[in-house]
């Protein structure tokens, strides 16, 4: 898989990480400190902002709201704006949007569930899956009655599904059926799962039907009219037509063996159909295992939905943007000469690699523009440089202090 921009740490972590350099000498540390105290509060303030700027434009399409809400919103909520805004929190959380490939491989495969999903594209006027984090775990999945394997499942950390649906007039013209689904027409899903299947992205879509694959059919339908017409034609039939004929001609009928005939095809019927049975069977308890995937999903997996689910991407958002400042001003702050990009991106990713053992690629392009703007960071002919400790604190205080400027004296008449 892909390297990704994620940093699978907290920002917590990394900041003590960064701070036992300055070990020997306090007043370092305590301003360090400080220093990323005050940046937090900013991001904080600069992720409210967004948060706002999202439910404000996202209000008309939500769906948990009445449409006598949404109708407050007419002219007050715009669509682009608001894929814009969010975008950018996707972007700034490190999450990456799922290409159709992977999709289209992830429907088509199954890891846990070994079931078919039918899912009506014609619900949506626009839908996409964005992911952060993986890992792989051991599984055990049932082969046969009594044999279950081990294997190696790979999941996502994070997966969010934004489904924008179709105008009601489409969906009647497509006669696509929401079924049991509380979607409004018209309206914009978002949710947010933890732990997902890689091979059962399908799992989190709500229209997800469950269909009979081709090898269940097979398995079905074959055994059945091959064996049905086997058992009717060779014993069933033959042993009543050969009542029926004696009967007409006024013939003994030899009971004995014309009910021991037809006793063994009826009794080989009935093997029959215990297997149709038990095949089917087999694609109910499918069916179960896989309502009661989609039950965790919503119930344990779940993370937030609708405008519910900004509040998550947002946390994630200014947390991924901290710790990638943290670092690259550490990091610069610590070389004695100026780096350039590339050096810097260089030297983060080997410092995890061989202090943490995580293979990522750090986004130095965004740190380098976050440093930019707060006023940490100097660029010039190419080479990156930071301010002091002290200075940066004076910095950072005065652009907290310029947020809100409602201190000046106002003149009363």
């Amino acid at each position: 898989m892909t390297r990704e921009h994620y940093i699978p740490f907290n920002k917590e972590f990394l900041l003590e990480q960064q701070i036992s350099v300055f070990a020997e000498d306090p007043q370092k540390s305590d301003a360090f400190k400080k220093l990323f105290d005050i940046v937090e509060h900013y991001y904080h303030y600069e992720a409210f902002n967004l948060n706002r700027n999202l439910k404000q434009n996202y209000a008309l399409f939500d769906p948990d709201l009445s449409p006598k809400e949404r109708e407050a919103f007419v002219g007050k909520s715009d669509f682009l704006i608001f894929k814009e805004t969010l975008h950018k929190v996707l972007a700034h959380g490190n999450y990456t949007r799922i290409d159709q490939e992977t999709l289209d491989r992830a429907f088509k495969e199954s890891d846990l569930i070994g079931l078919n999903l039918s899912i009506d594209f014609n619900a949506f006027k626009d839908y996409e899956l964005y992911v952060r984090g993986h890992h792989k775990a051991i599984e055990k999945v049932s082969k046969f009655v009594f044999w279950k394997k081990e294997i190696e499942v790979e999941y996502y950390d994070r997966v969010m599904v934004y489904l924008n649906y179709n105008e009601a007039d489409y969906l009647k013209e497509k006669k696509v059926k929401l079924g049991k689904m509380p979607v409004d027409p018209g309206s914009i899903g978002l949710k947010i799962f933890k732990r997902v299947p890689k091979n059962d992205l399908e799992t989190i879509f709500p229209n997800a039907i469950p269909r009979m694959s081709t090898r269940d059919k097979l398995f079905f339908w074959v055994p059945g009219i091959g064996g049905g017409i086997s058992l009717l034609s060779t014993t069933v039939i033959p042993a009543l037509i050969g009542m029926y004929a004696a009967y007409q001609s006024g013939e003994t009928i030899d009971l004995l063996n014309s009910k021991a005939s037809l006793n063994q095809g009826l009794i080989a019927l009935g093997i029959l159909c215990a297997y149709l049975f038990r095949q089917y069977s087999n694609f109910i308890n499918k069916k179960i295992k896989y309502g009661k995937m989609l039950s965790d999903s919503l119930y344990f997996k779940n993370l937030g939905n609708n405008s519910g689910a900004f509040y998550s991407l947002l946390n994630s958002s200014e947390e991924e943007v901290l710790k990638e400042t943290i670092l690259a001003y550490a990091f610069l702050y610590r070389s004695p000469t100026p780096l350039t990009e590339d050096e810097l991106d260089a030297q983060i990713e080997s410092w995890f690699l061989t202090e943490l053992h995580t293979d990522l690629d750090f986004d130095v392009k965004d740190a380098l523009e976050k440093l930019q703007n707060i006023g940490l960071g100097i660029e010039t002919n190419g080479k990156w440089e930071v301010i002091g400790l002290d200075n940066a604190l004076v910095k950072i205080d005065k652009l907290w202090d310029s947020v809100f400027e409602y201190n000046q004296e106002v003149k009363e008449y």
